[in-house]
């Protein structure tokens, strides 16, 4: 009973911030319950407001089954896992006073928000059906998948764009625009609920986390980062979960002959031993929506009851590299001014900085402001141009780099990254963020703290 009523709570967002009760893991007819209404809370609290701020009054998705796009996805009922045939929505905007009005130009309804506004034995021609729904309403503006940005905003297909502007009048061939800001706004903008949600993802991220962490899985000697590797991948499966990404764990030591792991290629197979510290890059699907988070651990040397000082130190440096970063957020800001911005206050601070945030939530990689790419320390070109909006979600991720003495003044990376919500103006770690390392074994409670 308490699991039950704990489970209530995060869904109305009244939970403790850092409750130690396991989340449930919803049966999947549980799960189709809430996704569906969910989604039908975001069509009637997110979608006007945007179509409004973009000066959109129709947008039409398209997509084919088996080439779905991004953004059809997230719109489908829970029961429908991909398009059928080809899939035609229509999103009218009637006006403040009527709404929206969704449409399917397809056989069946889609969902309960998408009414069947296709009959193929009164008109064989679904391009033609489509159109007469055009002609019908007269929008001013045309919104379609098409972006040269953004990938989730690209769903259209060079063959159903041309098709359906070979059918197109060519009185609403210069309405038709790009539906980018509407892809990226309904992808990145998280519901108070949503928001809720994400409390208890992330916290199921950071358990499983901590478990593969642990003397329950890593015998040092014994145990490959590989074999953590699939324990994380098997938990996932256990619970009945997915991962968008086959996750990373990799070792950074003493050893003057080891080279850090470049990004560019998976790490190392190789035996966790004492002195090693470890880091793992990992996250869930859950709920359609994804986590991304990286986190450290240090095994403890026979002689060793606690991490080295030393190490505690150099952590802190991660730690004060992401209150740098959320600092800088602000609406209206892009991803390149609040990378730039960040990365001269870091080396004002004597912190050796390297960011690569960017947004979750629908896609683990999600549609939003890029914050750097590890690669690109000077701005990201496109999407780093894109600005800081309210109630969206972010993977904080980043590296600082320290020398450290004890180990012949070898480069050490703190790697982190967790999950922030930018909600009011500032960032809430949503289930708080890792400020010590773990050990293995454990000789600590594991705690995630708040800001």
């Amino acid at each position: 009973m308490r699991k039950i009523v704990l489970l209530l709570a995060i869904l109305l967002g009244i939970a403790p911030a850092f409750s130690q009760e396991v989340p449930k893991i919803l049966l999947l007819k549980e799960r189709a319950v809430l996704q569906d209404e969910l989604l039908e809370e975001r069509f009637k609290s997110v979608l006007p407001n945007l179509m409004r701020k973009n000066g959109i009054d129709m947008w039409v998705i398209i997509a084919r089954e088996y080439n779905e796009d991004p953004v059809i996805k997230t719109m489908l009922p829970s029961t429908w896992l991909n398009a059928r045939r080809r899939t035609i929505l229509v999103i009218y905007d009637k006006g403040e006073s009527q709404g929206l009005e969704a449409l399917a130009v397809a056989r069946y309804n889609v969902g309960t928000i998408f009414k069947s506004a296709w009959q193929p034995e009164k008109e064989a021609n679904q391009w033609k059906r489509l159109i007469q729904i055009i002609e019908e309403r007269k929008p001013k503006k045309i919104a379609l998948d098409v972006s040269e940005q953004y990938a989730h905003a690209d769903g259209l297909s060079h063959s159903e764009h041309e098709a359906l502007m070979s059918n197109m009048p060519a009185e609403y061939k210069n309405k038709v625009t790009s539906a980018e800001r509407l892809c990226v706004g309904w992808l990145e903008t998280r519901t108070p609920r949503e928001i809720a949600l994400y409390e208890m993802l992330d916290r199921i991220t950071h358990q499983i986390i901590a478990e593969a962490f642990s003397e329950k899985v890593i015998i040092p000697g014994v145990t490959t980062t590989d074999d953590v590797v699939w324990y994380l991948r098997e938990r996932v499966a256990d619970l009945k979960l997915d991962t968008w990404f086959h996750p990373t764990v990799d070792i950074q030591r003493p050893d003057p002959d080891k080279v850090n792991w470049p990004y560019d290629r998976r790490p190392d197979v190789e035996v966790i031993m004492p002195g090693d510290l470890l880091h793992c890059d990992f996250g869930i699907t859950y709920l359609r929506l994804n986590t991304d988070v990286q986190e450290m651990a240090y095994v403890l040397r026979p002689d060793e009851k606690q991490v080295p000082d030393y190490l505690n130190k150099a952590f802190s440096a991660g730690n004060r590299l992401q209150d740098i970063m959320t600092g800088f957020f602000k609406v209206g800001m892009t991803g390149n001014q609040i990378l730039a911005l960040s990365l001269r206050k870091a080396e004002q601070d004597g912190v050796v900085a390297q960011i690569y945030s960017h947004p979750v939530g629908y896609h683990g990689h999600a549609a939003g402001p890029a914050i750097g790419m590890w690669d690109m320390q000077g701005g990201v070109p496109g999407t780093g141009e894109y600005s800081i909006n309210e109630n969206t979600a972010y993977a904080v991720e980043l590296n600082a780099k320290v020398k450290i003495p004890e180990w012949g003044n070898k480069e050490v990376r703190v790697m982190l990254e967790e999950q922030g919500l930018f909600v009011n103006g500032k960032v809430h770690y949503i289930d708080g963020r890792q400020k010590t390392l773990l050990t293995i074994p454990r000789r600590q409670k594991v705690e995630h703290l708040g800001q």
